[in-house]
């Protein structure tokens, strides 16, 4: 476990989750041809992404 908070691996971990997840939901190629337009799409799926994970985290209580 040292050498996980060491090299920062959770928090790699997590980002790699989060890029899977990104690209099952939105592809692994942008459809758009023009840089704005695909800035414009990258925004729609990082919202969405960020909604879906939102909605399915747990929340936690402490129980005493």
């Amino acid at each position: 476990m040292a050498w996980q908070k060491q090299t920062g691996y959770t928090q790699r971990s997590r980002i790699e989750t989060q890029m899977g997840r990104f690209k099952q939901v939105i592809g692994n190629k942008l459809k758009a041809r023009n840089i704005k337009n695909q800035r414009a799409e990258i925004k729609a799926g990082v919202n969405a992404l960020n909604k879906m994970t939102i909605l399915g985290r747990p929340a936690f209580e402490r129980v005493l």
